[in-house]
């Protein structure tokens, strides 16, 4: 058998994904560990999912509880867990009712559809634009990858789902285009951070905000990388004069369990009824057990007040780095979703930040991106400074 060139040495898996060597197999709190015992921190969140770190004990209780009792049913049946984070979720936002789902990718699909049929349905109008922006990163499937303003996204999936235009981001000339798109949305991040974690600034979204309710448009926020505390807040918007009609969520939302959402106004929410949308999974007991466990604890802690405190902190770190090392060119962000934009291959300084146990990420060539959990304490974020330095050093 060793000598039957035959069988292959490939994996079984799609290659999607352009992996690390490495292979993780524990976590808690900001700490990873790989299967050769090797203890790595962890300052990506799983792409701002792990908000509270790794395994959550106020999670994992309330999970281990639920396992005892019911893992499914469906959405043909009411489901306490659900009710109570959908309360949870209106309670602390403008919005005012919910709709469950897996991901983010599928929050963003409910939002497109929901912006559809509010038009059609409540407005009487055949419009189904949604007007999108330059850069930005609304998820893979094949809407959402449509309302992508990403050609790198798109490449290979043409013909593109229609009903999607682009604008550039923070240009304030643009917004005068939408009125001439005659659009039923406006899909937008408050942060792009897979366009390179770039901030809106807030006089933009404010005329942006303005001219969706002077014109009936719906203002749909994706909060899904954003949202959950880590800009400072429960969600980003609040750091703004809005109130968006819409706010997709996922990632923190479960504490690395998969769930997303969808929190609209009334007015929006109306345009849904029994059959016009659904979801199998969405929103099942253990989803939102974990939801439950993980909102509750972000609102009821002083975790936001500790993650107002530990980003600035974390500020001041980056200026002292980017003082010290000139490849450091510009320094982006809100709370503890932070951009590093680099003079060099920021891929190169996440591999040499990995052989030195820190776990970062990019968000395009020239920027690495820092997700550290809400929990992170000083010491570590010191650790962290310290690997930076051993980086730039070699470089």
């Amino acid at each position: 058998m060793a000598n039957d060139t035959s069988i292959s040495l490939t994996s079984p898996l799609m290659a999607t994904y352009g992996r690390f060597p490495i292979t993780l197999v524990k976590g808690k709190g900001s700490y990873v560990w790989d299967d050769q015992g090797n203890q790595l921190l962890d300052f990506t969140s799983g792409i701002a999912t792990c908000n509270l770190g790794h395994v959550p004990d106020v999670v994992k209780e309330k999970l281990e509880e639920q396992l005892q009792n019911l893992w499914h049913c469906s959405n043909l049946y009411h489901i306490p867990n659900q009710e109570q984070l959908a309360s949870l979720l209106t309670a602390n936002t403008c919005g005012d009712q919910v709709f469950f789902c897996n991901s983010g990718a599928e929050a963003n699909e409910a939002a497109i559809k929901l912006a559809r049929r509010y038009s059609q349905k409540i407005k009487g109008t055949d419009s189904f634009e949604v007007v999108t922006f330059k850069q930005s990163f609304h998820g893979r499937t094949l809407a959402t990858l449509s309302a992508t303003g990403q050609e790198k996204i798109q490449q290979g999936f043409l013909p593109l789902v229609q009903g999607f235009s682009y604008l550039p981001f923070n240009d304030m000339d643009a917004l005068d285009q939408i009125l001439t798109l005659k659009p039923a949305a406006v899909l937008l991040e408050l942060v792009q951070g897979e366009g390179g974690v770039i901030p809106a600034e807030p006089e933009w979204v404010e005329k942006l905000a303005q001219i969706c309710e002077q014109n009936d448009i719906l203002l749909m926020v994706d909060e899904i990388q954003t949202g959950m505390g880590r800009t400072g807040t429960l969600f980003a918007y609040e750091q703004y004069s809005i109130e968006p009609d819409v706010i997709s969520i996922a990632k923190g939302l479960g504490s690395g369990f998969p769930i997303g959402a969808i929190i609209a106004k009334e007015k929006a929410a109306n345009a849904f009824e029994p059959g016009s949308h659904g979801s199998t999974f969405g929103g099942n007991p253990l989803a939102t057990a974990a939801g439950v466990a993980t909102v509750s604890h972000i609102v009821e802690s002083n975790l936001l007040k500790q993650v107002k405190e530990i980003s600035a902190y974390l500020d001041t770190q980056l200026q002292n780095l980017k003082e010290n090392f000139p490849q450091i060119k510009e320094i982006r962000g809100k709370g503890l979703l932070k951009g590093l934009v680099v003079d060099g291959n920021a891929p190169q300084i996440v591999q040499k930040a990995l052989a030195n146990q820190l776990l970062l990420l990019t968000a395009g060539p020239d920027v690495v991106r820092i997700l550290p959990p809400l929990t992170a304490s000083k010491e570590e974020i010191n650790k962290f400074k310290a690997t930076m330095e051993i980086v730039f050093q070699s470089m």
